[in-house]
């Protein structure tokens, strides 16, 4: 059985997904520099809301990285 994610769960994890591959695009192999580089920002206002959404977006640029070339191609 798989567990069913509501609408908002949803929509954060395809703005987290977007914002991953954005950065690829954008900034190729230095994107899960640039989205620590932004989480460090969020960790130094204090802000862990922030700081999440940055570590869940860093996940998700490791894990387009190691899924395969797709990922190096959009740069």
């Amino acid at each position: 059985m798989t567990a069913r994610l509501s609408t908002p769960a949803m929509a954060w994890m395809t703005a987290t997904r977007t914002t991953a591959l954005a950065l690829i695009a954008q900034y190729g192999g230095d994107a899960e520099t640039i989205a620590m580089l932004r989480a460090a920002e969020y960790a130094a206002l204090g802000d862990l809301k922030g700081l999440a959404d940055w570590d869940e977006i860093i996940a998700d640029i490791r894990r387009l990285d190691t899924e395969g070339p797709g990922a190096g191609a959009l740069n």
